[in-house]
């Protein structure tokens, strides 16, 4: 096992058991990466009156301890050997979320129903400052990385990262592009030879040519995946999550990977991966 770096992984915790899938998954990430394992509860309070703490405040502290510990516990106990401490932050949970995702290799969060834009789910997602993975419940991982291009420059991040992780995980990586029924096959044949050539550290990846609407596809070929990764925005990145990513969010069947540009790994930024119009030399 590698000896953990600086950067964790963070998850957050609000002790459902969709936030339990995701200490699971994140106890497995942090393991696999060599980082620390981050469990982060946001804790709310009404303000206090007077400065003195109000009636409750300091039983609902003590259960928010409580919460943090047993997901520590739980991810000490289904991944032997993961370097994990627990976080106890006031504040509301998207902006203590944001923060943490500030300095995090990757931040992990469990699911939620429907996901709608204002969930904490939903805004964490969109707005993080490092790639966000939603855990699917307990299934366990299997088959290959997904990686969904459509040409942007954010799928071309997603790309990268999931040659990273393929390698490093040592799986096959499956790289997918969605066509209608009016455009022809050679035509998204060269949306994939571009976004190939244009990430070199992909090998031995298997191509798939999709057909239909491009979140229902995408959506489908997760049930056979390990993981999905995309970038969040689409094609022309005026929204905080795209339709295809939005889908995903809400109705993918494995854990899906939202990569976003800005990153506090250093793996990238923006810019730094070349179009899908050109070429690497």
């Amino acid at each position: 096992m590698r000896t953990p770096r600086q950067s964790p992984v963070v998850v957050g915790v609000n002790g459902s058991a969709a936030s339990l899938a995701a200490v699971r998954l994140g106890a497995r990430e942090a393991v696999a990466r060599g980082r620390k394992l981050r469990v982060v509860h946001a804790f709310t309070w009404p303000d206090s009156r007077f400065g003195r703490p109000p009636q409750g405040y300091a039983q609902s502290r003590r259960e928010a301890s409580r919460l943090v510990e047993r997901a520590v516990a739980a991810a000490q106990r289904s991944t032997p050997g993961v370097k994990a401490s627990g976080l106890v932050s006031d504040g509301l949970p998207i902006r203590v979320l944001i923060q943490q995702s500030r300095g995090a290799e990757l931040l992990v969060l469990g699911d939620e129903d429907h996901a709608p834009v204002d969930s904490v789910l939903f805004q964490a997602v969109s707005r993080a400052f490092c790639p966000t993975v939603v855990a699917r419940g307990p299934r366990p991982p299997a088959g290959p990385l997904l990686a969904g291009v459509d040409g942007s420059d954010e799928s071309l991040q997603a790309l990268q990262l999931a040659a990273e992780e393929a390698a490093r995980r040592a799986v096959p990586l499956e790289v997918a592009h969605v066509i209608n029924r009016r455009t022809s096959s050679s035509e998204g044949q060269e949306v994939l030879d571009r976004a190939l050539a244009a990430v070199p550290d992909v090998h031995d990846a298997t191509t798939r040519l999709l057909v239909g609407e491009p979140g229902t596809a995408l959506v489908r070929a997760s049930r056979t995946a390990r993981m999905v990764l995309v970038g969040p925005r689409g094609k022309d990145g005026t929204q905080l999550l795209g339709p295809v990513a939005l889908q995903l969010l809400r109705r993918g069947a494995c854990p899906t990977l939202f990569v976003h540009g800005t990153t506090a790994t250093g793996h990238w930024s923006p810019g730094t991966v070349p179009s899908a119009g050109t070429r690497a030399s």
